[in-house]
């Protein structure tokens, strides 16, 4: 007879190896009873000949799918950075506009090959780069084409926290003046009527009035002439667009050689110093730039010389202008490596004023007075104040050799490019008063540079100045003091003692006339 099996046997065993299979692995988190549910379902679905032989590879797919449901790798789509995005923009500047032809020859023109000044920089050991140069040529080129330009040249480089500057030095187009003039007026006007609405708006009340006057405002040079004679535009990489840099005003100037601080590559960034600075970041890097610039712009003696008009003037410092030498046969670079003598400035001095050109503030306005004023004027008859003496700076053209020493330190510095081969040295001249400016001659050929942070030699170390007194609200004494009021006692002790002291003054002078009565009758 056969054994009879027990069916609760097989359901016990069949559910322990059911629970065998649905025990989850410890690496992959799954289990082989779901494995074996999905790889059947698979060959049901696919029916794949020979199913057999493919089996091992179905489950690894089916392995595989799982794999990938839970971990992808897909991923996300990056996000364009700055450098795509500058070398995205600085793609442009090798576009071809349109085809240059002869009628473009003017305005190519007013570029200078910027290529053959790099080359020469790279012998005195200076320069940005061939790369970055090149880049810098085309932004210039661009910047001549859109806004038409006669001439421009690349002033420097000036470095900052953030990003730096690179600056464009341009001369003004014709109507430009009238442009600029018109539009200071019209921000002088708004300013005023600002100024009245406030002055409407304050209630009239009875507090005291400050006496001060402020000094008397130095005017700007006019447009074309002395500190704004050319226009300057920065861009901080070529590519980006160029920003034209506002006027420069004496105040400015003067605030600047007060303070010393690091740019920070943002125009709108204000500038927190003391003495306080009248402008933002763009304005005092139009200060700086034209300080450098009436320092360290120099030329071959005899480059240059005085135009038509003014050549017979005697007062040389009153020249503004100048022209090129054509007969101008330049020097030897020995020589000009060993002589200051052999280079000038070609840049107007600028005055402890803030202006190229010294103006009278003394001098009174015929307008904009009454009856009332004249009358009180005449009433008070103050001290007229002396004539102010005329400030006179270094005339224009002015050989280096006349710079004077700071802290011991030449002002400039002279070399050969290369000692080895002379004959085809560049004679280098770097500035120690602006470290970073730099100048070079070779033959008739000369160019003028500055790369650095747009500080000026400061000696051992920067101290900055140290703040004013304050002033007095109104004037100490006896007349205004606060003191106690004194007693009933100490009064009549303040009386007595007047009194006695008044009698021994009558007795004194009572002795005195008898003394001289009596010698009167001695005498008679």
């Amino acid at each position: 007879m056969e054994p009879q099996v027990d069916n609760r046997d097989i359901k016990q065993q069949a559910a322990a190896f059911k629970a065998f299979l649905m025990k989850s692995s410890t690496k992959s988190n799954l289990n082989l009873y779901d494995h074996l549910t999905s790889l059947l379902m698979k060959v049901m679905d696919e029916h794949p000949d020979n199913a057999v032989d493919v089996i091992e590879e179905m489950s690894l797919d089916v392995k595989r799918g799982l794999f990938q449901d839970i971990h992808s790798t897909l991923r996300d789509v990056q996000q364009t950075s700055a450098a795509e995005m500058l070398a995205e923009q600085q793609r442009q500047l090798f576009s071809q506009l349109k085809e240059v032809d002869q009628e473009d020859e003017m305005m190519l023109s007013a570029l200078p090959n910027l290529n053959e000044i790099s080359f020469f920089l790279e012998q005195c050991g200076i320069g940005l780069g061939r790369e970055e140069t090149q880049r810098i040529f085309l932004a210039l080129k661009h910047l001549v084409e859109s806004q038409a330009l006669p001439r421009c040249r690349l002033w420097g480089k000036i470095l900052g926290i953030e990003s730096n500057y690179i600056v464009a030095e341009a001369e003004y187009r014709e109507g430009d003046e009238e442009n600029e003039q018109i539009t200071e007026d019209v921000v002088e006007e708004e300013d005023k009527e600002d100024d009245i609405e406030d002055n409407e708006g304050k209630e009239i009340d009875s507090l005291p009035k400050s006496i001060y006057k402020p000094p008397p405002l130095v005017p700007k040079e006019a447009i074309g002439t002395g500190t704004n004679k050319f226009v300057y535009y920065v861009c901080k990489e070529p590519g980006l667009p160029w920003v034209k840099l506002p006027l420069v005003s004496p105040a400015q100037i003067t605030a600047a050689r007060t303070i010393l601080r690091f740019f920070t590559g943002r125009l709108d960034a204000p500038v927190e110093s003391y003495p306080p600075f009248p402008g933002n970041e763009a304005n005092y890097l139009r200060a700086q730039i034209a300080r450098i610039s009436a320092g360290t712009q120099v030329s071959p003696k005899g480059y240059y010389q005085a135009g038509e008009e003014e050549a017979d003037e005697e007062d040389e410092a009153v020249r503004d202008s100048y022209e090129v030498n054509p007969d101008f046969e330049g020097f030897p670079v020995g020589e000009m490596a060993e002589s200051l003598s052999t280079w000038v400035h070609h840049v107007q001095h600028i005055l402890q004023q803030g202006r190229c050109t010294w103006v009278n503030l003394v001098v009174k306005p015929d307008d904009d007075f009454n009856e009332e004023a004249e009358a009180d004027e005449k009433e008070e008859e103050p001290d007229e104040p002396d004539e102010p003496e005329p400030e006179v700076g270094p005339p224009l053209l002015t050989p280096l050799s006349h710079d004077a020493e700071i802290f011991n330190i030449p002002p400039w510095s002279t070399q050969l490019s290369s000692t080895f081969i002379p004959q085809h040295a560049v004679a280098v001249l770097r500035s120690n008063l602006w470290p970073g400016a730099y100048a070079y001659a070779c033959g008739k050929k000369f160019e003028n540079i500055y790369i650095g942070w747009g500080f000026k030699c400061a000696g051992e170390g920067y101290s900055p100045p140290v703040p004013p007194l304050p002033q007095t609200e109104y004037p100490s004494g006896p007349e205004i003091t606060e003191a106690l009021d004194p007693s009933v006692e100490e009064e009549q002790a303040i009386k007595d003692a007047l009194e006695e002291q008044q009698a021994a003054q009558e007795e004194l002078q009572e002795e005195g006339e008898m003394d001289e009565d009596e010698e009167e009758e001695d005498d008679d």
